[in-house]
């Protein structure tokens, strides 16, 4: 495993684009951060204001139709492509996270929550304290060998 990624989860798109502007203003770039949200028209046009880009669509086991983009949606399809057969909660393993961090937030996502990943090890300490302080709920670092 090479990706460490900082997770957390907004309760919908106003709090995630409140976050995502300061992790911005923190100087965290769009090719560091993934979005994972139900789809929603919210969430396609928080994905295009934040990526330049849509995001694609995944029928995600546990979760049904998300909207994802970034690296993290990579780490979880594997080599074996199986993101929308094992969902959020079996994959998140492959990036550092235990298997009730994955349950959780499948959980929530499942339930409109957005989430928002940072793929940045040498700040995951900066990342999760921007996701504590503007809404990211159960953020956690994934197999973070940091110290805090």
């Amino acid at each position: 495993m090479t990706d460490r990624f900082t997770v957390g989860v907004f309760q919908d798109t106003a709090w995630a684009q409140r976050g995502l502007e300061a992790l911005k203003r923190a100087g965290f770039t769009p090719d560091m951060l993934t979005i994972v949200s139900k789809e929603t028209g919210d969430a396609s046009a928080l994905i295009q204001r934040v990526f330049g880009a849509g995001g694609g669509r995944i029928d995600l086991a546990g979760t049904g139709a998300v909207l994802a983009h970034g690296a993290l949606v990579d780490a979880l399809q594997g080599t074996a492509g199986d993101l929308p057969k094992l969902g959020i909660a079996r994959t998140m393993q492959r990036v550092g996270f235990q298997s009730h961090d994955g349950r959780i937030f499948e959980t929530l996502v499942g339930r409109g929550g957005v989430l928002v990943a940072i793929k940045s090890e040498p700040r995951a300490a900066d990342a999760l304290a921007i996701l504590h302080s503007y809404g990211g709920g159960n953020a956690a670092i994934g197999a973070w060998t940091g110290r805090l």
